[in-house]
């Protein structure tokens, strides 16, 4: 019997069903998940930000972009978002800078030293954030209560104490803690995708470790490190246990307003415009690291095909 006689029992592909109709039946839960708690919130949410609230307080017709005009007129809300987005920005460049060491640690470090690292980073998480920003009133306390002002008594170093509590660098300090493990795993990831051997060549060659992390880890370590940007940007911009802890008055930000517009005015409208611009702050931020990116690796490859 030759080989064209054999049976063979594979299905008749009739029988079969498309690739794409199965990749689209597994994808449906997904998708209607996202759908269900993430589209149509977001588009309630932007329905609200048109409404009208008369002083009766009901919410409805007609539609207005009253709100949005208010942020943008009013000095005190445009003061609130530019304070939004210092906090967020030197967040993100600080916990960028700290977290480099700790990934690079636990990408190349012996096993048992970043097994040790790593437990390091990724313990903060199991705390609350309210446990970890009360921590940070203890430290950043006015008074002489507080430990760095204690500790400033102590080493003479002045007998005033150091206003840091209630001001926009006591947000910064404790978000760069609350969200410096958010910056480390995926910068860790990504350091460890990164072959060994270019960083042993770039040393045998006679290039100092700077050098080398200049030119090789870190252009290499990008998508790590706008994986981590882009997270912690985003959860700073739109945190409110934080601000509201150890910001105070002069520590408002867009999180805090957007409760007090809603809980405290039932400004519904407002709070849902605030929001809406939460959002787009978010994901400007993300468009624009991601435009800068890109613009910098085309930049490389047309040096690298003029050579």
């Amino acid at each position: 019997m030759t080989a064209s006689a054999l049976p063979t029992t594979d299905m008749p592909t009739r029988f079969a069903p498309p690739r794409l109709l199965v990749g689209v039946a597994m994808l449906l839960p997904a998708l209607g998940f996202l759908l269900a708690f993430l589209v149509l919130p977001s588009v309630i949410l932007l329905s609200y930000s048109v409404l009208s609230q008369p002083q009766s307080g009901d919410i409805g017709l007609p539609f207005t972009a009253s709100s949005y005009q208010r942020l943008i007129s009013s000095p005190a809300y445009r003061h609130v978002a530019m304070t939004t987005l210092r906090v967020a920005l030197f967040t993100s460049l600080f916990t960028s800078l700290l977290a480099y060491p700790l990934a690079m640690a636990i990408a190349y470090g012996r096993p048992l030293f970043s097994r040790i690292t790593m437990s390091l980073v990724v313990l903060p998480l199991v705390v609350s954030v309210v446990v970890r920003t009360y921590g940070w009133q203890l430290v950043l306390g006015n008074s002489g209560t507080g430990v760095l002002n204690w500790l400033l008594h102590v080493l003479g170093a002045g007998t005033a104490p150091v206003q840091v509590m209630f001001t926009e660098w006591a947000i910064v300090i404790a978000s760069v803690h609350v969200f410096l493990p958010l910056m480390v795993l995926p910068l860790a990831a990504s350091l460890a995708r990164i072959e060994p051997s270019l960083n042993e060549a770039a040393r045998v060659l006679g290039a100092p470790a700077w050098r080398a992390f200049v030119r090789i880890t870190l252009p290499l370590s990008v998508p790590g490190l706008i994986a981590g940007l882009t997270i912690v940007f985003s959860l700073t911009a739109a945190s409110y246990v934080t601000p509201q802890m150890v910001g105070g008055s002069r520590g408002l930000m867009l999180g805090v307003l957007l409760e007090q517009q809603i809980n405290t005015s039932f400004d519904w409208p407002m709070g849902a415009a605030i929001a809406a611009v939460m959002v787009g702050i978010a994901l400007g931020a993300t468009a624009g690291v991601e435009w800068l990116v890109g613009r910098r690796a085309a930049a490389r490859l047309r040096r690298s095909g003029a050579r």
